[in-house]
């Protein structure tokens, strides 16, 4: 109890301090207010809204329990998750942060994912999407695509990684085998009817809820980008940000030769904002890229708000995911100059629309290459090659 009073009052105090600025500097703050409201109004709402009422929508119909039940043969012994979990992870690379998460608290709710697999699911599927990486980072602040290639590689990667890792902290369930085993297509087919059947909603009720949901959710999204920007703002009018600046400057001046902590601090508390700073530096190529990595993949304090807010109403917890951003962050930063030894840095840019064409036809690619793999070891597990069991 006393240590809840002590957390209270520290938070009370920050809460309080923080009006107070604000009333000092009300000018500010509104400017801060509104561009953060232009980036949720210009960028965010029509990036998301349509992943998010199309998500609903497929979980509704049972499509998501046929793409599970098909991935469940790759899912399974890669992340430790049930193949449901393959559709969060497909949708959070195509639409990005916060999306990974809330299909996956949404496949909790459900009942189709344990909390151990929602909560290690949450930490590898909640990830950026290429299309902010190529488009905005590399072309629109480093104004060459190619870099984009080194970040999107060292980030997905490293989240492949991530959950490979994660996968050992549950014991693997026992694989039940009947005497006489079915299609894996006709079992995902029986999967999707009885998921329906469950659901019971028509489809006029199903898009409904699923737009009003999305709508809900996003306007909880625009709140944090909205604060977050606020905030940082006013840290600089303070001072603040400076202070910090020079306490990690004296710690990695030493290491890089070079000062990135202001990236590094508007990065801890907002992605974009991060990144920004980052490719502005007066760091090298590599080491700018190296960090914008671990941004990105640290995702800020604002995702991470926005995370706690896809799982509200539920008991989820937001331990594991808070420790695996940091685990992730370092995998990414140490990924990516290996990266950029691999990719060249002379690609000419690419257009907004390219971008996008191309980041979709890679998850098209890589979607249906899980799904000809799952079931090629589905196929080979019922011929009793022992060695592909999990």
């Amino acid at each position: 109890m006393q240590q809840e009073t002590k957390s209270t009052l520290l938070w009370s105090l920050l809460a309080m301090s923080i009006v107070l600025v604000l009333i000092k500097y009300p000018e500010q703050s509104f400017q801060a207010a509104l561009e953060g409201l232009k980036v949720w109004w210009d960028i965010v709402l029509p990036a998301l809204l349509p992943f998010f009422i199309l998500a609903d929508i497929l979980m509704g119909l049972g499509a998501v329990s046929f793409l599970g039940t098909l991935l469940e043969p790759l899912m399974r012994p890669l992340f430790n998750v049930a193949g449901e979990g393959a559709f969060a992870f497909a949708m959070g690379l195509a639409s990005g942060y916060p999306l990974g998460a809330r299909i996956s608290a949404e496949l909790y709710r459900r009942g189709l994912c344990s909390r151990t697999e929602t909560e290690r699911l949450i930490c590898f599927s909640n990830t950026a999407d290429p299309i902010f990486m190529i488009g905005a980072v590399a072309v629109g602040m480093f104004e060459n695509a190619s870099v984009g290639l080194a970040i999107v590689a060292s980030h997905y990667l490293s989240a492949i990684i991530l959950g490979v890792m994660l996968s050992f902290l549950e014991k693997r369930p026992t694989q039940k085998r009947t005497k006489k085993p079915i299609s894996v297509l006709k079992k995902a087919w029986q999967k999707m009817l009885v998921a329906r059947k469950q659901d019971g909603r028509s489809f006029g009720d199903i898009l409904g809820d699923s737009v009003s949901a999305a709508v809900d959710s996003l306007f909880k999204i625009g709140g944090f980008i909205i604060f977050f920007s606020v905030l940082i703002r006013l840290m600089e009018l303070i001072g603040l940000a400076g202070l910090l600046a020079q306490a990690i400057d004296f710690i990695l001046i030493p290491i890089l030769k070079t000062s990135l902590s202001k990236p590094l601090i508007g990065g801890f508390l907002e992605i974009t904002i991060g990144c920004q700073l980052a490719a502005a530096s007066q760091a090298n190529l590599v080491n700018k890229l190296a960090i914008t990595s671990f941004i990105i993949a640290w995702s800020g304090l604002s995702v991470h708000g926005q995370v706690a807010t896809m799982i509200q109403g539920t008991d989820l917890r937001m331990g594991l995911f808070l420790k695996s951003r940091i685990v992730h962050a370092l995998l990414a930063f140490l990924l990516t100059p290996l990266f950029v030894k691999v990719f060249p840095l002379s690609l000419p840019v690419w257009s907004g629309s390219q971008t996008t064409a191309g980041s979709f036809a890679i998850l098209a690619i890589v979607i249906v290459v899980s799904l000809l793999i799952a079931i090629v070891i589905d196929t080979l597990q019922k011929a009793k090659i022992t060695w592909l069991r999990w």
